[in-house]
């Protein structure tokens, strides 16, 4: 039986403390970076495994994704590289993450053990308030991520989808300026798989590099990359960034945030959509919804098109892992229609707001209990295409039994 979702990149163990004020230095508050992984902080292994039996630590990467589309009944796998350590032959952050996916029955066949670098590693300031700590992220053994290690994975699993999360976070993967993570999605492509990639690379505080116009380097890796993948979605900040670095023209000041994300679209298919004869489907969230244009084989399409979600009710525990969690809902319906995607027949709109969905119950889920409130896909599709409304959290919950 072939695995439904192969998800690559990024294994990682997000750990969230109110004394990780550190990572507003090293980032700028409300800020997230790629960090040097020899600048870590050098915690002990028994620290850190102190941590996680505390509760302090989520899984992040393939941890805000890979479980959500699992408990729906799709056959789901995992390749990433871990860290070697005295945990089972594993190090901490990497025996937490591997056993978090096989509680959540994901096929971790496929990961790669790296005998010199620990597992990749995120520390959050967690904060009270409406106020975002510094996210500082140490890529660690996802810096190595090698597609030629990975490719077998391919071959033996057959995925009718693969996800490589993210561009922009691994040196090895993004080398030759992104042009190999390209040609590995082509060559998934080639294989039958749908690809969707997304980016994860914002330096310091978006909102003031957005005002500032620069560029932001790691999204130049996109530039061979979106001419290649199926499916394509970033958060609005992320868009501008995206813009600004790719062609470095608009003054975002002027116009509001409907009218910069459908410019943002339509950029991008005028950009990268001269190949028709597949299906392509890109998007930009939004706190409320995703705006969505896609094109089918024959060259017809529509969009942009704003999608606003109906699952808005309830307070947001936690933001870190919004644009995953809306990506696992994409891609459940996407592997649940997967002949109507490739004849460009889907419902586009729907599939958008599973995303909606999924993120919305993903966000407002407690820490110790991400992925609990996501039921079997005909339950969530259920939902989905019910006109009832939800005044709360607790009614969508009732709902979903």
């Amino acid at each position: 039986m072939a695995t439904d979702v192969l998800v690559l990149n990024t294994g990682v163990a997000d750990l969230r403390r109110p004394d990780f004020d550190f990572a507003d230095d090293l980032v700028g508050k409300g800020g997230l970076a790629k960090c040097k992984t020899e600048d870590m902080p050098d915690y002990s292994q028994q620290q850190i495994r102190h941590w996680i039996e505390q509760g302090f630590a989520t899984a992040g990467g393939p941890g805000n994704t890979a479980p959500l589309i699992a408990r729906t009944g799709l056959k789901v796998a995992i390749g990433v590289n871990l860290g070697a350590g005295d945990y089972d032959g594993l190090d901490a952050q990497g025996r937490f993450f591997y056993d978090q996916m096989t509680a959540n029955g994901i096929d971790m066949s496929q990961i790669h053990i790296h005998p010199s670098l620990h597992t990749g590693t995120t520390f959050i300031h967690s904060t009270t308030g409406g106020d975002r700590g510094g996210i500082a992220y140490f890529p660690n053994a996802n810096n190595d991520f090698d597609f030629e290690v990975f490719k077998p994975a391919v071959e033996k699993l057959k995925p009718r989808i693969v996800y490589y999360m993210y561009s922009g976070l691994s040196d090895r993967g993004d080398a030759k300026g992104g042009r190999d993570l390209a040609e590995f999605i082509k060559w998934c492509r080639r294989r039958g798989a749908v690809t969707i990639v997304d980016s994860h690379t914002l330096t310091g505080n978006p909102h003031e590099l957005i005002k500032s116009g620069r560029a932001v380097g790691e999204y130049r890796l996109l530039e061979p990359l979106l001419g290649e993948v199926d499916v394509f979605f970033t958060s609005c900040d992320e868009a501008k960034l995206i813009e600004n670095t790719l062609a470095p023209k608009r003054d975002w000041r002027r116009f509001d945030e409907h009218q910069n994300n459908m410019h943002f679209l339509e950029f991008l298919a005028e950009r990268f959509w001269g190949d028709y004869g597949r299906t392509r489907l890109f998007g930009v969230t939004v706190s409320d919804g995703a705006y969505e244009k896609h094109v089918c084989p024959d060259g017809s399409g529509a969009g942009p098109n704003r999608i606003e979600s109906r699952f808005m009710a309830g307070e947001v525990v936690d933001l870190v892992g919004a644009g995953d969690s809306f990506r696992a809902g994409l891609i459940t319906y996407i592997a649940g229609s997967l002949d109507t995607f490739n004849y460009g027949s889907m419902d586009f709109a729907e599939a958008v707001q599973m995303g909606n969905l999924f993120a919305s119950l993903y966000i407002k889920a407690p820490l110790d209990d991400r992925y609990g409130n996501i039921k079997d896909y005909d339950k969530m599709l259920e939902i989905v295409r019910s006109d009832a409304a939800y005044p709360s959290f607790e009614a969508l919950r009732k709902a979903l039994g």
